[in-house]
């Protein structure tokens, strides 16, 4: 079927964060382009699932199905030609509770874990709420786009003493596809020092033209034995809200302390959302070769508008996810000062750049996941604010 992702509809009826924009940015009127989710509806087949369930009048704790374990399986070697065990899978509610899990299972408090800065916020405190102490690798910004300083990511491991590197592959919040070489030579430094490669791959299926996504763990048995996957429908197929991931770890020694851990820290798997995972899995496929067309038109239209109309302001093109990295330093402020023109002068809401790390300051992260109408307004909004900053 044809999905038309141009329709707008009320979020915020319904209480999603996402435009419940009074809680989360302490004013009304502000247009919502931040938290990643997708303001489009879902594939039918996940919908007809979902119906048929809720006609038993029943929701109990649930086992999981061989059927979810087989999707899984049957998606990442039809993607990627990597072969997963079921052996290897453990379910947990969400891609972070697994990343806390992996943290507090493959490491000790006081124990150096890395971060490529800037990333995804919640990483940050996986290590300091876990006692565990930071140790970052900024990334390199060249010709607007990141790149891995490899000599000063050795150097985190050889001489700092890293026991563990968590991977943002694709990259959150610049788009980065990384390539084999890129991720070959990370994980030789981290497998050579003795430390675990915690793989967060929740954007993997969010691969833009031209980009090819690679799992970590399939680049060698060396990388699958060091290392753990964090994957999930959420991102690609638009359900967040259901909290379900896969923990994929080949190494039986780091799976058991891994199961130690979990189940510590974490419940049973929701039966709504193994249900959705699997048909997202299994028939998702044609919503989203239609879904990442729109998301890409989305994306060169938000970089051509900034580049004609308001070049202050520089636009990241990413390699993958729906997720635009703006570079507003030109814009003379002051980060305080930015986070308030954009709130107050443009009424946009954004993701602060400065939450992903220092090297964040000057920076703001834009989902281009909606309506066009919608970004259309958004980008409008900052233009007429930024001309008006020209005349001050």
């Amino acid at each position: 079927m044809r999905y038309d992702f141009d329709k707008v509809y009320d979020r915020k009826a319904y209480l999603a964060s996402k435009w419940c924009v009074e809680q989360v940015f302490g004013r009304e009127g502000v247009l919502p382009l931040w938290v990643a989710d997708m303001d489009f509806r879902v594939a039918e087949p996940i919908l007809t699932v979902l119906r048929e369930r809720l006609e038993h009048p029943i929701f109990g704790y649930t086992m999981v199905s061989e059927g979810f374990y087989d999707s899984v399986i049957r998606r990442l070697e039809s993607k990627y030609g990597w072969k997963v065990e079921k052996e290897w899978m453990v379910i947990t509610p969400g891609v972070m509770p697994a990343v806390n899990a992996a943290v507090c299972a493959f490491t000790e408090p006081g124990d150096r874990v890395v971060l490529q800065s800037p990333v995804y916020p919640p990483f940050w405190s996986a290590i300091s709420d876990n006692k565990r102490e930071l140790a970052v690798n900024p990334l390199k910004l060249a010709d607007n786009r990141f790149e891995l300083d490899l000599d000063d990511f050795k150097n985190r491991f050889e001489r700092d003493g890293a026991k563990a590197f968590i991977l943002c592959n694709p990259h959150n919040p610049g788009g980065r596809v990384w390539t084999k070489e890129e991720l070959t030579a990370m994980g030789e430094t981290v497998i050579g020092a003795g430390g675990v490669v915690i793989s967060d791959e929740i954007h993997c299926e969010l691969i833009l033209k031209g980009h090819s996504h690679v799992p970590f763990a399939s680049i060698s048995e060396e990388s699958a034995m060091n290392s753990i996957t964090c994957f999930s429908p959420s991102k690609t197929f638009n359900i967040p809200g259901f909290h379900t991931a896969v923990a994929i770890i080949p190494n039986e020694a780091l799976r058991q302390k891994f199961n130690e851990t979990r189940g510590r820290l974490m419940g049973a798997p929701s039966i709504l959302a193994l249900i959705a995972a699997e048909a997202a899995f299994r028939h998702g496929d044609e919503w989203l070769e239609q879904v990442l067309a729109y998301i890409e038109s989305n994306i060169d239209y938000a970089v051509g508008y900034f580049n004609k109309n308001i070049p202050e302001v520089i636009p990241m093109r990413p390699e993958a996810t729906y997720l635009i990295w703006l570079d507003c330093r030109n814009l003379g402020m002051e980060h305080d000062e930015l986070r308030s023109f954009f709130l107050d002068d443009a009424r946009v809401g954004l993701n602060d750049g400065a939450a992903f790390g220092p090297e964040g300051k000057g920076f703001m992260r834009l989902n281009a996941a909606c309506p066009r109408v919608i970004l259309e307004e958004a980008l409008v909004r900052i233009e007429k604010a930024v001309k008006v900053l020209r005349k001050r």
